[in-house]
């Protein structure tokens, strides 16, 4: 979608294809870093972009046994925001749609799903897509494959990934709040595991608050059948864990 932007406000003319019907579904990237938030500032689009629900963290500190880290200090960074913003990702998605639909020379086609790229010889022409209405034809100068780890627009070109393995198994969750939580994103480490916490994003203006003072469990909350604790305490929150 980025991309989609740049392009259009260049000049280019530009179709992006989405292969659902919108963009409300579960994403990892539901943060937005300073050097993000930077190039938004200079694009003219950051004002707008932080009237969206978000939250602002501007230290990240861990919980070691008894002793509270402080991690990571964003208030030296030199650019204009220095937090990390957490925002849900299909947020920032209809944020970047709005404003690169303001040019002209852009269209995106929602329930667009890329099935064949079109060919002339090893040189690809454009791609074949499924929409309700049957199959769309999009012929183009260029083709980016912009769909994700599992990119069927790799696969169809018959491009081969590189597994470089991670050093580390993350494990993703969503666990239920309770009033007595802390409200800010923290760190918990043992010598093998450590459990990253942080407040679930809403698309709620009550965003990060408890269920108990927001009146209602945050719709990321909602998705869980149940709640699961975080500790033998009790402790529950509605977040995202990795350990």
């Amino acid at each position: 979608m980025m991309l989609g932007y740049l392009l259009a406000r260049a000049g280019v003319e530009v179709m992006v294809l989405e292969k659902h019907a919108d963009f409300l579904r579960d994403f990892r990237g539901d943060t937005i870093h300073p050097s993000t938030l930077e190039i938004m500032y200079e694009l003219g689009l950051l004002d707008e972009c932080l009237k969206r629900p978000h939250q602002e963290l501007r230290e990240l500190a861990g919980q070691i046994g008894e002793d509270r880290v402080v991690l990571a200090d964003f208030s030296h960074l030199p650019t204009r925001c220095q937090f990390i913003a957490f925002m849900p990702q299909w947020d920032f998605l209809d944020f970047l749609a709005d404003e690169a639909k303001a040019y002209p020379s852009f269209s995106l086609r929602m329930q667009a799903e890329v099935t064949d790229l079109l060919q002339d010889g090893d040189t690809v022409m454009g791609v074949r897509a499924k929409v309700p209405e049957g199959t769309l034809e999009v012929r183009a100068d260029l083709v980016v494959g912009a769909d994700g780890r599992h990119s069927a627009v790799r696969d169809l070109a018959g491009l081969e990934v590189e597994d470089l393995g991670a050093p580390m198994d993350a494990l993703w969750m969503r666990l239920s709040a309770l009033c007595s939580d802390a409200s800010k994103p923290g760190t918990c480490s043992s010598c093998s595991t450590a459990a990253i916490i942080g407040n679930a994003p809403s698309s709620s203006p009550k965003a990060g608050l408890p269920s108990c003072a927001a009146g209602a469990s945050p719709p990321s909350a909602r998705k869980s059948s149940s709640s699961i604790p975080l500790s033998p305490t009790g402790c529950r929150r509605s977040s995202r864990g990795t350990t």
